[in-house]
């Protein structure tokens, strides 16, 4: 990781120290970024909602979204390592669902910004 030093002076010096203590570390700032690139496609955010609705299988999502079974796999597989998905095999089928309350509730508060 590259240390980058500012090239200026605070003009609040006490505001600057104030935050400071508060500023997480930049691994988890740098997995915060991720984890918002994985939310910034749009493909990803139509199954994440279609699975905040009901647990579905893959054949499933991929009727619902006009996709190839293929190309829903790849972006599920995207989610599960993100944790923002689980599967669970039920039969022949495996079928997704969101990870956790975490995951809709992110959703929700997401939608509600943008409609403001």
């Amino acid at each position: 990781m590259e240390d980058k030093r500012s090239d200026c002076e605070a003009i609040n010096i006490d505001i600057v120290n104030k935050v400071k203590p508060n500023m997480p570390e930049m691994r988890v700032l740098y997995e915060l970024s991720d984890f918002f690139k994985v939310m910034g496609d749009s493909t990803r955010i139509q199954l994440l909602w279609a699975l905040e609705e009901s647990e579905m299988c893959v054949g499933d999502l991929a009727v619902l979204l006009n996709m190839t079974k293929s190309a829903v796999s790849h972006q599920l597989k995207v989610l599960r390592v993100a944790k923002l998905v689980r599967s669970e095999k039920k039969g022949k089928n495996v079928y997704y669902a969101l990870d956790d309350h975490h995951v809709k509730s992110i959703l929700e508060k997401a939608l509600e910004h943008i409609g403001e």
